[in-house]
């Protein structure tokens, strides 16, 4: 299931390294160029039955050490690279993802326990990130500002470049193991900068497949390095100051807790989310409630944009919530390499743990289930509540999970108040033709995009992404992340 070059076979004893990947079903940790097996091996087990995917060689700490030390060393030359090798070589990248796009789809598929069709999309996306990363990378402009705005300066000016930043860490979930690490490696690339990835333990094998095949698309050994490591070990990815920015997607708890630790590097966080959704009176009822099923379920609400909470004005509660459930429960639940499941499992049982404990203490507290609740294992069937309380914590806090809470509403200005009354700020859904409601909502409501007639789950990959409150700091996107990983300069010249 992983690439036929990652599948080669690897006589080596443990510990060793060379140049090629490791043997049949078992995968060495890729630092600068060369395949490491190192004996500390990670199974990698698939969410939807528990059968083994593969065997992964976690990094050490002289693996890691070796990473960052090549990394700095690579970055001498990265940051020299002419633009169109920098472009050429990103369009490479894109080219082999599409090329091996049904062997990177049943990765992740495997191991993500993502639906098959949907790990196809998510490949289509990774094709489409590295693609526009190497147009952005011919676009890292400058400009001339002019100096002689007061006497004495006359004939004066100024140049202001963004030249590259240096060695980013990039650390990655779970849910998107292929798309958010491309949003970290294809940006970084396109600057200019080295990067060194920590996979999310669940989901390396996409990140591996990823590392074969840019080591044939020329860049330097050192520019890329993929290190799945213990918590413990991989310290120096948040703490060594030859690493110039850390980019991490993941928990806020987590998040912020880095952040803290980061010292004097530049970190950029996307984080999670609580995901508000407003139907107004005036909205297309059926495609509101076709988009909420979509945004609410896609990869089992496994997405830090999924729809959460649903808030629809009295006048077409009932039709949308009549449009709304059928469809729900005619989703079809279960292997994720079946092309026809529409939903498969959570990501591990400790998910499905707390996932069963939020809806029971809520429908012990008086909230009602329209469809779903009943747990098979890892999978649990998309679920629709209502008279769904603040105080539940399927309101209040992120339940990741393919569910969803109905709300009723009177007055617009309550229903914003409601979404934006939340600890997380990342994006939000308003369906409406009304534009007093748009700016309205627009103005109030504190998150980092608000996406009109669609759900919160909407991105398109160039667009600026990332939140506020606790959803995050900086943001994603290709031309963005480029900045973010980039530092801007300047050269004043005095014609004299």
């Amino acid at each position: 299931m992983a690439a036929e070059r990652l599948r080669r076979e690897s006589g080596q004893r443990e510990g060793a390294s060379s140049g090629e990947a490791p043997r049949l079903g078992e995968f060495g940790c890729y630092v600068a160029g060369t395949w490491r097996q190192t004996g500390d091996r990670l199974q990698v087990r698939s969410p939807y039955d528990g059968s083994l995917v593969a065997i992964v060689h976690r990094a050490g700490p002289a693996d890691i050490e070796a990473a960052i030390a090549q990394a700095t060393a690579a970055f001498e030359e990265t940051r020299h690279l002419p633009v169109w090798k920098r472009a050429a070589a990103l369009e490479a990248v894109s080219a082999g993802i599409a090329e091996r796009r049904e062997e990177l789809a049943r990765t992740l598929a495997l191991e993500a326990g993502k639906p098959i069709a949907a790990a196809r999309g998510e490949v289509d996306r990774a094709v489409f990130t590295f693609k526009v990363a190497a147009e952005e990378a011919k676009r890292v402009y400058g400009e001339i500002v002019p100096l002689d705005w007061i006497p004495g300066l006359e004939g004066r000016e100024a140049q202001v470049r963004q030249v590259p930043l240096g060695p980013v860490a990039g650390i990655s979930p779970f849910n998107y193991p292929l798309n958010l690490v491309a949003h970290k490696v294809a940006p970084a690339l396109a600057a200019g900068n080295t990067i060194v990835l920590r996979p999310a333990s669940q989901t390396p094998l996409s990140a591996l497949a990823l590392a074969d095949i840019i080591q044939g698309c020329g860049l330097p050994e050192g520019a890329f390095s993929v290190v799945p490591s213990r918590t413990a070990d991989a310290a120096p990815l948040v703490e060594d100051e030859r690493l110039r920015l850390l980019t991490f997607t993941g928990s806020p708890a987590v998040g912020w807790a880095l952040k803290a630790r980061a010292g004097r590097k530049r970190v950029t966080l996307e984080l999670g989310g609580n995901a508000g959704v407003i139907v107004h009176r005036d909205a297309d009822v059926a495609f509101a409630a076709e988009r909420v099923l979509w945004g609410g379920f896609q990869y089992s609400g496994q997405s830090c944009v999924s729809v959460q909470r649903v808030y629809v004005h009295d006048d077409v509660y009932d039709a949308f919530r009549d449009a709304l459930v059928p469809a729900v429960a005619a989703l079809k639940l279960g292997d994720p390499l079946d092309d026809s499941t529409d939903v498969g499992p959570v990501i591990d049982e400790g998910a499905a743990d707390r996932i069963e404990s939020w809806v029971a203490e809520a429908v012990a507290d008086g909230a009602r289930l329209l469809a779903g609740g009943e747990r098979r294992g890892n999978l649990w069937p998309p679920t629709v509540l209502e008279d769904v309380t603040p105080g539940m914590k399927v309101c209040s806090q992120e339940v990741f999970a393919p569910m969803i809470g109905l709300y009723r509403y009177r007055d617009v200005g309550d229903a914003i108040a409601a979404v934006d009354a939340s600890d997380f700020g990342l994006q939000a859904g308003l369906f409406t033709n009304d534009m007093r409601v748009i700016r309205e909502a627009f103005d109030r409501i504190e998150v980092g995009g608000l996406n009109v007639n669609d759900v919160s789950t909407f991105r398109v990959d160039h667009m600026p992404y990332g939140g506020v409150k606790q959803s995050g700091a900086g943001r994603e996107g290709l031309r963005y992340a480029i900045q973010e990983m980039s530092e801007m300069k300047l050269l004043t010249i005095n014609p004299r």
